[in-house]
């Protein structure tokens, strides 16, 4: 098995040291030779630094307080405080990479059967995109972090973005202040069924 399937963490202290541009490129570059459906490819990716990673964090910040009197996840509304957790994990981190699908829909949107589909394939093309992207930093001595929180904020952030499709995810790319454990995984058996 890989090392890097082995070691990689998610990663939520980062240190202050810059992350090389030389770096991030073969991050995204490992990211963008993900298998994907179709071969579509629905990525694009957005790398936030500096100033204007201080400025997606603050769209972030207001996403996620308008969150509070309108969620777009009602049901998963008792996460919010976790995403503000998130947001300073973010503000750490030299840089973050928004993952966009500019064939994705927004979440309201209503879809039928083959939209629905679509979207399922398209998700997993993006998660074998993220894994690339994380196991890839792994690989340079990085630490990442796979953020789902900015669901959140999914409306001020795609604007931030300007419309490069559906924000999927984020990831934020530096290196580690920390060196968290494993964290405990089931036994394969009880996800697993032979049939022979």
């Amino acid at each position: 098995m890989l090392s890097e399937i082995v070691n990689r963490r998610s990663i939520r202290s980062y240190l202050p040291t810059p992350v090389s541009r030389a770096d991030i490129e073969t991050v995204l570059r490992a990211g963008a030779l993900a298998p994907s459906s179709k071969n579509r490819q629905p990525w694009r990716f957005t790398v936030a630094l500096g100033g204007k990673k201080a400025e997606a964090l603050a769209a972030m910040a207001r996403g996620l307080d308008a969150e509070k009197p309108r969620p777009l996840l009602p049901e998963s509304a008792r996460h919010l405080g976790g995403a503000f957790q998130t947001l300073a994990v973010m503000e750490q981190a030299p840089a973050i990479i928004f993952v966009t699908n500019p064939l994705g829909r927004h979440p309201r949107d209503p879809l039928n059967t083959d939209e629905r589909v679509s979207e399922l394939c398209n998700a997993q093309s993006l998660g074998a995109c993220l894994e690339n992207m994380a196991l890839q930093a792994t690989a340079l001595g990085l630490g990442s972090l796979w953020i789902c929180d900015t669901y959140f904020a999914y409306d001020a952030l795609t604007a931030w973005l300007g419309g490069q499709g559906a924000l999927a995810a984020a990831m934020a790319l530096g290196y580690a202040a920390e060196n968290p454990p494993s964290r405990p995984r089931k036994p394969l058996e009880e996800s697993v069924e032979w049939r022979e």
